[in-house]
């Protein structure tokens, strides 16, 4: 049995601080059905999309579980909604946390699905509001609001969960895991920061952790592509900015195959498509040069000269329309808008990135961002950190992953004290949680399971990429800073040909 004297149902009284319970059902294998009323993702880039508003393939295999939806509010303005899924039977004796993408919203149920099948309980939230992931509308009037998105909402919920999970059970969960990436990478390096004691693992991918100065970046690339507007470069040449790309850095590792191993090696010019006369869809104007100079370069604030976000990298162009496209990024307009100008019409064309920047980070005060450096508490613990990267990702710049770790490493003492609690991968060609012409298929909850319950850190992850349904390709990911080297002979295509070395 799952429980030992609790049924699922029973669980709708059950008594917790700031704490409602709203549902508590069994749920019958494969019958799962996305709420009514579920907006889904605008932009299946940052987490995957349900296919349908029902059932869905992918919640057809679901087993049995209890499923308990309740709202949390520690302050007056609070609205928290958390769900937590509980295997009926063959529980694994562990926890495990979803995140969020964007502005979040709504509960992650795709992302709640995929531990509950492996045995987990499972919990996710909205982060304290409804709405969809490009909204920061939320915020307007309600600062407590956003601290509950900031990081409230998910350490309320982490507690809640597990008491929930304990009176199920009768037992409480042995191993909590966290398991999130864009915000919900954020979330996981806001919770090794803030609460360290909440979770035994954390998963962080593409975290957007420096959220004001990255929603600056977006800016920065909008206003390169739309101040002037014979800036703008077409979406349709996309295509022919990376396969220049490629053609004067695919080879620097080694390997002609379509992927660049280490975009910072790459050195591009994309004056090589300057149109000889007018314009064409085979070359980039004066103004679209200048553009695409601007996305490869970081974002600068004009007074003081220093670095507010990196840049996008060579081989991210294909990605480019999410913040270079006909419109501005619509998250970066909307904090802007509703948290810090507190005004639905403002421009973008006018943000100053010096002092507007400046009263973001003020008004910012340590809410939303998660840039702390200091994991002692977290890593003394026994907490251990897999962070992993799309070194394509056009929506978080992949060197701010580095620049975090790097900063951590920095202040803890360097790599040979943290190389056992602290690892960063990453993928190449990959874009932003997922998807594009490099190995993005990988299983880091293996891995962070087996670091954290056998003690060996993850030497180097298996990673395949799919196209039509089928595996053409595997290769290593390796710890940063290593990369994977091909050893010379054998398919290029196969990962047993490839080892983790240092890059050149």
């Amino acid at each position: 049995m799952a429980s030992a004297g609790a049924t699922c149902e029973s669980l709708s009284s059950l008594s917790l601080p700031e704490t409602t319970i709203t549902m508590a059902q069994t749920v019958a294998p494969g019958e799962f059905a996305l709420p009514h009323d579920y907006v889904g993702f605008k932009d299946c880039m940052i987490l995957p999309c349900p296919t349908s508003n029902g059932p869905g393939d992918m919640f057809k295999s679901l087993p049995t579980f209890c499923r308990i939806a309740a709202t949390l509010k520690p302050t007056s303005d609070s609205d928290i909604k958390i769900e937590i899924w509980m295997p009926a039977s063959g529980w694994n004796g562990k926890f495990m946390a979803v995140g969020n993408g964007g502005w979040a919203g709504t509960i992650s149920y795709t992302a709640i699905s995929v531990p509950l099948t492996r045995g987990y309980a499972v919990a996710s939230t909205n982060t304290g509001h409804a709405g969809t992931l490009d909204d920061a509308s939320f915020a307007l009037g309600h600062p407590e609001r956003a601290i509950d998105f900031g990081y409230r909402a998910v350490h309320e919920m982490t507690v809640k969960g597990k008491a929930i999970i304990s009176a199920y059970y009768r037992n409480a969960p042995r191993l909590s895991y966290w398991n999130g990436c864009s915000t919900g990478g954020r979330q996981a390096l806001m919770e090794a920061q803030r609460f360290p004691a909440d979770f035994d693992g954390l998963i962080a991918g593409a975290p957007a952790n420096y959220l004001t100065h990255l929603l600056a970046q977006s800016l920065w690339i909008a206003q390169a592509v739309h101040k002037d507007e014979a800036g703008y470069i077409p979406p349709a040449k996309y295509p022919l900015i990376h396969n220049a790309v490629l053609d004067a850095c695919d080879a620097l590792d080694g390997v002609k195959d379509g992927v660049l191993e280490d975009p910072t090696r790459c050195k591009f010019d994309p004056k090589v498509l300057e149109c000889k006369g007018g314009d064409g869809p085979g070359c980039l104007t004066s103004p679209q040069l200048e553009a695409a100079r601007k996305i490869y370069t970081p974002a600068t604030n004009p007074r003081t000269r220093q670095q507010i976000f990196p840049p996008l990298e060579p081989g991210s162009e294909l990605g480019w329309a999410f913040k270079a496209g006909p419109q501005p990024n619509s998250m970066a307009v909307s904090y802007w808008r509703y948290v810090v100008f507190k005004d639905p019409n403002w421009d973008y064309k006018t943000f100053n990135f010096d002092s507007d920047l400046a009263l973001a980070d003020r008004i910012e005060n340590g809410n939303l961002i998660a840039t702390n450096p200091d994991l002692k508490s977290f890593f003394g613990r026994g907490g251990k950190l897999l962070q992993y990267h799309g070194w394509s990702d056009p929506l978080i710049s992949p060197r701010n992953s580095i620049n975090y770790y790097k900063s951590v490493l920095e202040t803890l003492g360097g790599a040979s004290k943290l190389n056992e609690s602290y690892r960063l991968f990453m993928a190449p060609g990959m874009e932003h949680c997922g998807g594009g012409d490099g190995l993005s298929d990988f299983d880091p909850i293996s891995a962070l399971e087996q670091w954290v319950e056998t003690g060996k850190a993850p030497d180097q992850i298996s990673a395949s990429r799919m196209r039509d349904g089928k595996t053409d390709r595997t290769r290593p990911l390796c710890p940063y800073p290593q990369v994977a080297k091909y050893k010379g002979t054998g398919s290029t295509d196969d990962a047993a040909n490839f080892s983790c070395a240092a890059s050149k």
